[in-house]
């Protein structure tokens, strides 16, 4: 790695770091800089308590949690972009391409009309986005083992999927159940706990680790099936590896958050601005991308009004107008070439 993208990384890692601990300072109930930093480091040196029980429940109950779900989740949707964008060769896919988003959807809707404890919700969410993503994968293997007829499957079984979302909608009771799914569906991170991603933690962490030890052979794939081939790289295995670890990724991050749009479709693109065309740099940049741009926009729910807006609501926002921008900047290069 070349020294500017280093140094780009080391800013990054820092940027990070300064949005990490500012949130703590972000929301209604106020908490100075120097408790929050001493009820963090009382947790590790065991320093005598000075400071009101409701202050070290404000930090440590309520926003550390969702700080690090944000990080977690945004960093996982981001990478898991960036890896389907490099393996599709095509800059306008996301995370959401064989129906995982709609099928962990279905999954979190069914456990909450059947009143399911939240923990089993989110294993229901995680469930059916992999059940999704393998209807997609069935599909392929049935009509032909081609990119085309995978994207095809998976835009079938999104579809469906969604089809699935409404008819529990329908049936649900409209004074309980029918706003714990609408909202659930938003995205967001208002009822998170740090119990709901330790269990995701792994695999999302796994899988992050599989798809950066295979980074080179990614990156080849990214220049095209047969030229791969040439350079002997298992395209069928390299394919199906990334399409697992994206889809375990992605089911484990949304089952803690709810569908959250866009993160997957934007931040790889920024990364790619800052950091280049090669996978090797790209994946990082967007870990690191993912997870603040998640956090800051978490910020913005909680603070923006006296209410919390949901998260999903704020990326879509932002994300649909940086869509625009990606066709704009896409047709003026056709132009110049």
């Amino acid at each position: 790695m070349k020294n500017a993208d280093t140094i780009k990384l080391s800013v990054m890692l820092v940027i990070v770091v300064v949005v990490f601990f500012a949130s703590f300072l972000i929301g209604r109930y106020p908490v100075s800089p120097e408790i929050v930093f001493t009820i963090l480091v009382s947790k590790v040196l065991h320093l005598p308590q000075t400071w009101p029980d409701s202050m070290e429940r404000v930090v440590m109950n309520v926003r550390l949690p969702r700080i690090i779900a944000a990080m977690l989740v945004g960093s996982a949707l981001a990478a898991s972009g960036a890896a389907y964008q490099n393996l599709f060769r095509n800059p306008l896919v996301d995370p959401k391409l064989l129906g995982v988003s709609f099928g962990a959807g279905f999954g979190a809707a069914l456990g909450i009309i059947l009143h399911l404890s939240w923990f089993w919700v989110q294993v229901g969410a995680f469930s059916g986005g992999l059940l999704a993503v393998a209807c997609s994968m069935l599909i392929a293997t049935y009509f032909g083992k081609s990119i085309t007829v995978l994207v095809v499957g998976g835009m079938v079984v999104s579809y469906f999927f969604q089809a699935l979302i409404y008819a529990l909608q329908y049936v649900a009771d409209p004074n309980d159940t029918l706003p714990t799914i609408v909202f659930w569906l938003m995205g967001g991170f208002a009822k998170v706990s740090m119990g709901d991603f330790r269990w995701a933690f792994p695999l999302i962490a796994l899988p992050t680790g599989i798809l950066y030890a295979i980074r080179c052979h990614i990156n080849i794939l990214g220049i095209g099936e047969e030229e791969a081939h040439t350079l002997g790289v298992n395209v069928k295995w390299i394919r199906g590896i990334v399409i697992v670890c994206a889809t375990l990724m992605t089911a484990a991050a949304v089952s803690i958050s709810g569908i959250i749009g866009w993160v997957g479709l934007v931040i790889p693109h920024i990364a790619r601005m800052a950091m280049g065309t090669n996978f090797s740099h790209i994946m990082p940049a967007s870990l690191l991308m993912g997870g603040v741009y998640l956090l800051i926009i978490d910020n913005l729910s909680r603070s923006i009004v006296s209410f919390e807006i949901p998260v999903g609501i704020l990326t879509a926002v932002i994300g649909a107008p940086f869509f625009v921008f990606l066709l704009a900047r896409t047709r003026a290069n056709k132009r110049r070439l």
